[in-house]
C-alpha cells in the first residue's frame, strides 16, 4: 500500500525521498525492521492475551528433561509470525504482483489449518486437534491452488535471452524473440509459461516436468498439468508436515526457518534481477523481485518471535505457525523455480521427517519379525523425531538447537553454492 502512496507522491509531486520506495532493498529492509518490530513490541501483549484466556500448551509426558516447566506456556503464538509477515508485506510490496498474491494466499491458507487445529486442542480439549484427513486436504488445496495459479497464469512466465549470432532469422520469427539490452550487450529474448525449473549441480540446469511422460509418445505434453499438480501437492505436503514436526523444542522451527527464509531471499533476488541472473547463468524470472520483500518480513517475523520462543519459551507457535511456515517455504521455493533445492536447504525438516517415517517401518519390522517386547526394548532412535532422540541421550535442548541451526546454515551455505558449482 505504501508502495503506491509513494509512487504516486513521487509522479505527481516529486515529493522528497519517495523515490527510495521503487528500490527493493529499501522496501525489503523497511519489511525486515517493521516484522521485527511487531515481534518484538506487539508480541508480549499478545502472550499476555494468550495467558489470560488460558490459551495453555498441553504437553505430553514423554519422559524428557523440562516437560513439567513447559506445562502451562501460551500457544497459538504462529498468530505473532502471521502478523508479522503479512502487515509489512501489504504495506511494503506490490499487491498486483501475482507471486505476492499467491504467497500471501499460501500463508494465510495453512495458517488458518493450523488455528484450526490449535483451537481444536485448546478450546474443544480435543489432544489430537484437527483429523489429519482434514490437515491433509488443507495441504492438498493448497497445492492445487499454486499449481493451477503458476501453469495457467499468463503473467507467470520465464525469460529466455539467445545471443543474435547463436539463432537463425526463422528461429527469431518462429519464437517472436525481441530485442533487448542486457548489462550493455544486445540480446534476444522470448517470454514463455513453462513448467520448466533448475536442477542442481549440472550445466545444462534446466528441467521440465513434462519430460517425465515423454514415454507416452507425441501426445506427453497434453498431461503436463496432472504431473506438475501431482509434484506442487507433493511439495508442500511434505515441507509443511516437516516443519510442523521440527516445532517441537524451543526455537528450532523459527531458526531453521529464519535461516531458510534468508537464503530463499537471495535466491528470489538473483532469479528476479536480469543482470545477477545473466552472470550467474540462472533462470531470469521477470516480476520475481518483489518476492524479497515478502523475504524480508519473513525473516524479520521468526527472528523476531524468537525474542520469546527461544529457551526458554514464552509462547509456543503451534500449527498455526509451523504449518504457515512450511507451506511459506513450499509455495516460495515453487514459485522461483529452486524446488528440486529443497532437500539440500530444508535438510533439517527432512531428517526430521525420515526419522518419524523410519522409527514407526523399524518399529513394525522389528515387531513382525522379534515381537512387540523386542521392538520397543530396539528401536532404531531413542524417541522421534530426531531432535528427541539427542534428549533422550541427555544433551540439553538449547544445545540440540544451536547445533541444528549450524547446520541449517551449513545446508544454506551449500545451498546458495549450486549457483556456480554445476
Amino acid at each position: 500500500m505504501l508502495y503506491y502512496l509513494f509512487d504516486y507522491l513521487n509522479k505527481e509531486f516529486d515529493f522528497p525521498g519517495a523515490g527510495m520506495f521503487q528500490y527493493i532493498s529499501f522496501r525489503a529492509a523497511m519489511a525486515i525492521i517493521l516484522s521485527l518490530t511487531i515481534t518484538t513490541i506487539f508480541g508480549k501483549r499478545l502472550i499476555n492475551m494468550l495467558r489470560n484466556l488460558q490459551v495453555a500448551e498441553t504437553v505430553r509426558n514423554l519422559g524428557l528433561e523440562g516437560e513439567k516447566q513447559k506445562q502451562g506456556t501460551p500457544t497459538m503464538g504462529g498468530l505473532i509470525i502471521l502478523g508479522a509477515i503479512l502487515l509489512p508485506t501489504l504495506l511494503f510490496a506490490r499487491l498486483s504482483n501475482v507471486y505476492i498474491i499467491l504467497i500471501l494466499l499460501s500463508t494465510i491458507w495453512l495458517g488458518l489449518v493450523g488455528f484450526l487445529d490449535d483451537y481444536i486442542k485448546v478450546f474443544k480439549k480435543n489432544k489430537e486437534g484437527l483429523a489429519g484427513r482434514f490437515k491433509v486436504m488443507g495441504q492438498v488445496g493448497l497445492g492445487i491452488i499454486v499449481a493451477t495459479t503458476l501453469y495457467f497464469n499468463q503473467h507467470v512466465k520465464i525469460r529466455e535471452f539467445y545471443k543474435p549470432e547463436e539463432v537463425t532469422t526463422e528461429f527469431i520469427k518462429e519464437h517472436h524473440l525481441v530485442s533487448t539490452m542486457v548489462d550493455g550487450e544486445m540480446m534476444l529474448a522470448k517470454d514463455s509459461r513453462s513448467t520448466t525449473t533448475t536442477i542442481p549441480f549440472f550445466k545444462s540446469s534446466y528441467f521440465d516436468y513434462a519430460n517425465l511422460l515423454k514415454f507416452i509418445g507425441n501426445s506427453y505434453k497434453d498431461y503436463n498439468f496432472i504431473v506438475y499438480l501431482l509434484v506442487v501437492i507433493f511439495i508442500i505436503t511434505a515441507v509443511s508436515n516437516g516443519a510442523n514436526i521440527t516445532d517441537g523444542i524451543d526455537g528450532l522451527a523459527a531458526g531453521a526457518s529464519a535461516i531458510i527464509g534468508v537464503t530463499l531471499g537471495i535466491l528470489a533476488y538473483v532469479s528476479g534481477n536480469v543482470v545477477f541472473s545473466k552472470y550467474l547463468n540462472i533462470m531470469y524470472i521477470p516480476h520475481l523481485g518483489e518476492m524479497v520483500i515478502f523475504a524480508g518480513a519473513f525473516v524479520g517475523a521468526c527472528v523476531g518471535f524468537l525474542w520469546y520462543n527461544s529457551y526458554p519459551a514464552q509462547v509456543f507457535m503451534g500449527d498455526t505457525g509451523s504449518l504457515a511456515l512450511g507451506g511459506i517455504i513450499a509455495s516460495f521455493s515453487l514459485m522461483i523455480r529452486k524446488e528440486l533445492l529443497i532437500p539440500i536447504l530444508c535438510g533439517i525438516f527432512l531428517i526430521e521427517n525420515l526419522s518419524v517415517i523410519l522409527q514407526v517401518y523399524y518399529f513394525k519390522y522389528q515387531k513382525k519379525k522379534h515381537g512387540i517386547e523386542y521392538a520397543r526394548e530396539h528401536r532404531l532412535f531413542r524417541m522421534s523425531p530426531l531432535h528427541h532422540h539427542y534428549q533422550k541421550g541427555g544433551y540439553h535442548e538449547a544445545k540440540i538447537v544451536t547445533r541444528f541451526w549450524i547446520i541449517g546454515i551449513l545446508l544454506a551455505v551449500v545451498t546458495i553454492l549450486t549457483l556456480k558449482i554445476r
